[in-house]
């Protein structure tokens, strides 16, 4: 767990802005692509758009060489304008129509995953000869928001469909699987290594693209493996697959997310109310001017633990409530979680809710109950 950056702190001491707001820092992602990198020398890395589309992020990145996970043609277009190469560009949303296959191929994006014969068909027609990865269901036990089987093929199914592909006319260039998001297990990663490979090795893949996904976790409320550990397991099954010639080698790729830019935001928020409910609950309920609408949809389920500041009040705490703004029943972030609040706490106090650079303002709405969607600064 780090502390903000030094430019996010000059940033919240000086703004008069209205909150809630998220404050980035795109020097984190610059720092964590490094350290990313570092731990797995030769990967390909593609940042996962979707965790954090700011333009500065993304031009901060494709400045470093980092390639881009991307889910629509709008995240294509975001990806292009940042200055991406359209050749490291990888379009990992395999449920896509035969307008976006079209004009992804029209920009001249590098590489697709698919996970379906009718999605194989689309690419056929509207992106002939292109690379493709099959994507592999695996188990994405460990993680804080897992798929539920939404994506992926079955092992037997993954094998028949890689020679579909080649079928088809597009190039079977490998496998991709994904563990789940905030996947605290670097042993869920070595399985799927070694589930891939032995799809890519029946499927007659000798040097095959291993996309290994994203979910590398970030450090919200308690200590994660670093990226070292992920890539010792990763290395350790890969190693193991040579070893006994299933494979003769391959090319790894990673697709980061919330681990690049995590750390490198700050949602500041403002106490709209706080009530003591005798009858209903023993704790203060606190109201926030920010909620599960406009900003912090990861708090569904209390999956993700942020963790929590005041900078204006010290002295003596106590475990509350924490609640959105809205009307919706649904829109209360924390009741399960500790959340160790200063007595002092007021109505108009402020509220920082640290490492929310990935998946809040992404997520946020654009109006329920007519809440503006977050506004985004870049420090």
């Amino acid at each position: 767990m780090t502390d903000l950056t030094p430019a996010l702190e000059r940033f919240l001491a000086r703004t008069d802005r209205r909150t809630p707001f998220l404050a980035l820092d795109p020097s984190v992602a610059a720092e964590q692509y490094r350290s990313l990198t570092a731990a797995f020398p030769g990967a390909g890395a593609y940042f996962a758009v979707k965790a954090c589309p700011q333009p500065e992020v993304l031009q901060t990145l494709a400045a470093l060489g980092c390639g881009f996970d991307v889910a629509s043609t709008g995240e294509v277009e975001l990806a292009l304008d940042a200055g991406a190469d359209p050749a490291l560009i990888s379009y990992g949303n395999p449920v896509r129509g035969p307008a976006d296959a079209a004009a992804a191929y029209a920009a001249g994006i590098g590489q697709y995953v698919t996970d379906s014969a009718e999605d194989i068909d689309v690419l056929a027609e509207h992106a002939p000869g292109s690379p493709v990865l099959v994507r592999l269901l695996v188990s994405d036990a460990g993680s804080a928001t897992p798929f539920a089987a939404k994506f992926g093929a079955a092992r037997d199914e993954a094998v028949r469909l890689l020679g579909a592909v080649s079928a088809a006319g597009l190039v079977a260039a490998g496998v991709a699987f994904h563990a789940g998001s905030q996947q605290v297990r670097p042993e869920a990663f070595a399985a799927g290594v070694g589930e891939a490979l032995a799809v890519a090795a029946d499927a007659g893949l000798r040097r095959p693209v291993l996309n290994v996904g994203g979910g590398f976790p970030v450090a919200y409320r308690e200590p994660v493996p670093a990226f070292p550990a992920f890539a010792a397991a990763i290395r350790s099954a890969v190693d193991a697959a040579v070893g006994s010639g299933q494979i003769d080698g391959l090319q790894l790729q990673l697709e980061p997310g919330r681990a690049l830019v995590a750390e490198g935001g700050v949602v500041r928020s403002t106490v709209l109310r706080v009530s003591r409910r005798p009858g209903v609950e023993s704790r203060r309920w606190v109201y926030l001017d920010v909620g599960r609408y406009t900003g912090l949809a990861e708090t569904e389920g209390e999956a993700i633990a942020y963790r929590l500041r005041v900078p204006a009040r010290t002295g003596p705490c106590e475990p509350v409530v924490l609640a959105g703004p809205t009307c919706d029943g649904d829109d209360v972030l924390y009741r399960r979680t500790p959340c160790p609040l200063p007595l002092s706490l007021e109505a108009g106090d402020v509220v920082d809710l640290l490492a929310t650079g990935a998946y809040t303002a992404s997520y946020g709405s654009v109006g329920f109950n007519g809440f503006a969607p977050l506004p985004v600064h870049v420090v």
